[in-house]
């Protein structure tokens, strides 16, 4: 695999395949050497209960455009020095990585609340419709109540 270069405030990506998550964090945290603090969260999909492979499909005019406008909002919001959000589509196995989501700060609470805010919003107001398939048959997986309670509760809150 060639080297990643991560050089921008935001690196936004939707990916039909692999997710290196190691060599992700590994790029976007030599860009960033001047940060305090990198945190950053990995969402894969569950083992186990049943689910036999998940399914996420999207509507590729509106998804890159609105993760990188969702990276724009935390961007503004945070005190950041970069973001980094990949997505995943196409089909998975358990156990594969869906979503990475980065950010570089001088300071750790900016970093961890801002990844906290992507994914919240990711969850709950992304272009990705998910489906699991359990015994052989596909259901589809909405958002949960809290997902949207997650994300609510940053309209209330000031900027970090």
């Amino acid at each position: 695999m060639a080297r990643l270069s991560i050089s921008r405030p935001s690196d936004v990506r939707v990916l039909t395949r692999g997710l290196s998550f190691g060599e992700g964090l590994a790029a976007f945290n030599a860009a960033h050497e001047e940060a305090g603090g990198v945190a950053s969260f990995v969402g894969k999909v569950r083992p186990g209960g049943g689910v036999e492979g998940l399914e996420l499909q999207h509507y590729q005019p509106l998804t890159l455009p609105g993760m990188e406008e969702l990276a724009a909002s935390a961007l503004d919001r945070f005190t950041l020095d970069g973001l980094l959000m990949w997505h995943r589509v196409g089909y998975l196995q358990p156990g594969e990585g869906i979503v990475l989501v980065a950010a570089a700060a001088r300071h750790r609470r900016a970093a961890i609340e801002a990844v906290d805010f992507a994914m919240d919003h990711l969850k709950s107001a992304a272009w990705f419709w998910k489906r699991e398939k359990r015994q052989g048959q596909w259901h589809w997986i909405e958002p949960r109540g809290e997902d949207y309670s997650d994300r609510a509760r940053w309209d209330k809150t000031s900027r970090v």
